[in-house]
């Protein structure tokens, strides 16, 4: 119970926050597409993989979203289902031989993939845009032709209903025989196996929803800026999403969503107040969680939320 109330506190929150201080949307919508990627890093953490390279389906389903604005004038609504479905073929093919591998071996050819995906858009100008990128037209959303403002208010409403759509799944998936196998791959795989159960199909379900997590976070972060670089798929911004997820928690999906505002807001204020050392704060913020508190903010609340229940 105090969890849910939790989230309804959260989620009101950044309702009022947008609506109040129309300036803060951006933020607020950079930090929900953050938080649905790091959702997907907290799935393959959940098997005790980390990912150094899952920015590649975010900058995936961005370009996807950005080539089909241009070339079809999609609806902002269709654009992010068709871009999250791109993200999920991706990972449902790179994870039939990514998904042999564990540890280094894993995390690293996550990242060198998602670099060859960084060069290819930087190199091939003519169809990419290159290092300046790939801009698009504000699309509508709903069918309905939207100002500015308000484009951005209903894709704050949309944003904020999708995370919470997104966390349910997620904490349901874990919940389910398939997440506890998955669960089981970091505590002992060859026990799974002797269950009869094939530890590369579950670790490959897993990968895929992951995948579809960093492609949702995409195409709204493409949406919120109306550009998409290849900046995107870097391994900084990898990199970026496994910070979060250590920083909310990998326990609980509302984690991901809770490391995402602490690092959107931090980096905001850092960045004004201290100009090209915004980094030098974060790092001190990460030293910091990991000595006093390792299980991240979230795992700061578990002893508030065992009051009631935590699911």
């Amino acid at each position: 119970m105090r969890l849910r109330l939790l989230i309804g506190v959260l989620a009101l929150a950044v309702l009022v926050l947008g609506l109040g201080f129309p300036w803060l949307k951006t933020p607020l919508l950079l930090a929900l597409a953050n938080g649905l990627a790091v959702a997907g890093v907290i799935v393959l953490i959940r098997a005790g993989q980390v990912s150094f390279g899952n920015a590649m389906f975010v900058c995936l389903a961005g370009y996807g979203a950005a080539f089909m604005a241009r070339a079809w004038q999609l609806d902002a609504l269709l654009l992010i289902g068709l871009s999250a479905v791109l993200a999920a073929l991706a990972g449902a093919v790179i994870g039939l031989f990514i998904v042999r591998y564990r540890g280094i071996f894993f995390g690293m050819l996550n990242l060198a993939l998602s670099m060859v995906l960084f060069s290819v858009l930087g190199k091939f100008g003519a169809v990419t845009g290159g290092t300046d990128g790939l801009g698009f037209d504000r699309p509508t959303l709903g069918f309905v032709h939207l100002e500015r403002e308000g484009f951005e208010t209903a894709l704050l409403v949309l944003a904020l209903l999708m995370a919470i759509i997104a966390g349910w799944v997620v904490q349901r998936y874990f919940a389910s025989v398939s997440g506890q196998a998955l669960a089981a791959i970091k505590t002992n795989e060859t026990r799974l196996e002797y269950l009869g159960i094939s530890a590369r199909r579950v670790f490959w379900g897993g990968y895929v929803l992951a995948a579809t997590l960093c492609g949702l976070g995409g195409s709204l972060f493409a949406l919120a800026q109306g550009l998409v670089t290849p900046e995107m798929g870097y391994w900084v911004r990898s990199g970026e999403l496994v910070f979060i997820a250590i920083l909310g928690g990998s326990g609980h999906a509302l984690g991901a969503f809770i490391g995402a505002f602490v690092f959107e807001f931090t980096k905001l204020y850092a960045a004004a107040l201290l100009t090209g050392a915004w980094q030098l704060v974060m790092g001190l913020v990460l030293l910091v969680m990991v000595f006093l508190a390792p299980k991240g903010v979230f795992g700061m609340m578990t002893r508030w939320l065992r009051g009631g229940r935590l699911a």
